[in-house]
Formats: C-alpha cells, sequence, structure tokens
C-alpha cells in the first residue's frame, strides 16, 4: 500500500492583531483559496498568531527590570528588559553564559528565553515589542479545534507549533507546545516490529513530529504561512495534551 501526506499552507492570511478569531480568519482564506478542511485533518498553528490573538504581546517600554535582572543581564549581555520577562515567565534559570540564556519556563518547558521572541512580532515603526508563549498552549489549542468545528463543521484536531533548538544538536525545528483531538505520543510498546520482535522503549512523539513537519511550510522568515493544514494522518488514539511529551523532572537523568 502507498501512503501520502499532503501539507498544505492556508493562503491569504492577513497580519493576526489582538483578540483576532483566528477559526474565522482560516475559513475566511480557504474559502477564498477555494478549499476546506476535511474530517481528521491537523489544523498546525504558528505560536506567534496564537500569542498575538491572546494579546501577549509586550510593550518593552512598559518593562522595569528588577535587580536580578540587571544582575542576569550583565552577565548574558542582553537587554535587561527582555531578561525581567524571561525570569517572570520562568520557574529557574538552567543555564547561563554570554549571548546564551536557557531556563524551564512555568509549562515545564527548557527553552531559550523562556520562548520570548522579536522576530515577525511587529513592524518596527510600532515600538520595541516582545511576544511571550500563550498561557495554556492545550487550552488554546482545544479552544480553536472547538471554533474551527463552529465555523466548518469538520471534526479536525490542533496543534500549535514552535521552533525549539536542542541539546547536542544544531539548528531548530518544530515542537508542539499544545495540541487538540489527537494522542501528543503513541506509545508502539508491546507491539511487534517488522519481525515480530515486541518494542520495548519505542514511544513516538507524534505531536512533536507534526509539528516539524508543519514547519517544513511555515519557514521562518519571511514566508508569512502561520497555518498548515496536514491531511492523511490515520494514527488513532485517545487524545492528549502537548503537556504529555514533557519529561518528569524524576526521569531527568540530566538536571
Amino acid at each position: 500500500m502507498t501512503a501520502t501526506l499532503e501539507l498544505i499552507a492556508v493562503p491569504g492570511l492577513p497580519m493576526v492583531q489582538v483578540g483576532d478569531d483566528l477559526a474565522v480568519m482560516v475559513s475566511g482564506a480557504l474559502a477564498a483559496a477555494g478549499l476546506e478542511l476535511r474530517d481528521r485533518d491537523v489544523v498546525v498553528f504558528a505560536q506567534k498568531v496564537v500569542s498575538k490573538s491572546e494579546g501577549r504581546s509586550i510593550d518593552l517600554t512598559t518593562v522595569v527590570p528588577s535587580a536580578r535582572a540587571l544582575e542576569v543581564a550583565a552577565e548574558v549581555r542582553k537587554d535587561p528588559r527582555l531578561v525581567e520577562l524571561v525570569l517572570r515567565e520562568s520557574k529557574r534559570i538552567v543555564r547561563k553564559i554570554p549571548d546564551v540564556l536557557i531556563v524551564e519556563h512555568h509549562l515545564g518547558l527548557i527553552m531559550a528565553n523562556a520562548g520570548i521572541d522579536q522576530s515577525n512580532v511587529a513592524d518596527p515603526s510600532a515600538g520595541e515589542r516582545a511576544l511571550l508563549l500563550p498561557v495554556d498552549p492545550d487550552a488554546s489549542a482545544e479552544r480553536l479545534r472547538g471554533d474551527l468545528k463552529a465555523q466548518t463543521g469538520r471534526e479536525v484536531a490542533v496543534v500549535i507549533n514552535d521552533s525549539f533548538g536542542r541539546p547536542w544538536r544544531q539548528g531548530t525545528v518544530g515542537v508542539a507546545l499544545g495540541c487538540a483531538g489527537l494522542p501528543a505520543l503513541l506509545d508502539l510498546r508491546g507491539t511487534p516490529d517488522l519481525f515480530g520482535r515486541t518494542l520495548k522503549v519505542t514511544v513516538i512523539a507524534y505531536a512533536d513530529e507534526i509539528a516539524a513537519a508543519a514547519s517544513l511550510l511555515m519557514g521562518q522568515a519571511t514566508e508569512g504561512r502561520p497555518v498548515v493544514i496536514v491531511r492523511g494522518l490515520e494514527a488513532a488514539g485517545v487524545p492528549t495534551p502537548a503537556t504529555s511529551i514533557v519529561r518528569d523532572a524524576r526521569e531527568d537523568l540530566f538536571q
């Protein structure tokens, strides 16, 4: 049997502003392009458009750095206002050296700068702004899934995608910050391989793999394709949130 997977970037989406209804925007853009959602599609949203619509953009001129932020900023050579935001969004600092600040986000994610970004956030004429992650990406994904069903009548899944760096490897890849309507992990333990050998440790980060695939179309610079439909996936299972992908601290061998 030939297996195929289709990736479709939603065309013609306008710049997202605070309070925008992303489901309305997506359904309108699809209709204008003569496209439509199908049941079992996975709609992947870039984290930036979700954060923008939820009002997670911060005017840096309103941020007053604490003494701790000033201390850390001097060490890592970063804007003290950005460092202040990073500290507010984090549980702890994991590592810090000049030009690098790795933290544990309140969501449990180990990431650079608490996921706070300034690229593709706002026109420079609008002032200095930084974008925070959604407060609860899984809840955001569930809400978008419901909104898309209300707009289109289709049963789809939703993944919220962000770009992550990884220890011991160069470059970034897309990962799932939030998901709804699909299993975030596929546990294959106990199933046979091609030769009948029982798999003992194989657990697939399913939502992350979907996010990474969508990232190929989304891009990172001037592409302007923040929503991608992934069509043709057949994996079944009980839907679980993206938080289930985060490794429990008791299993972390590197802390």
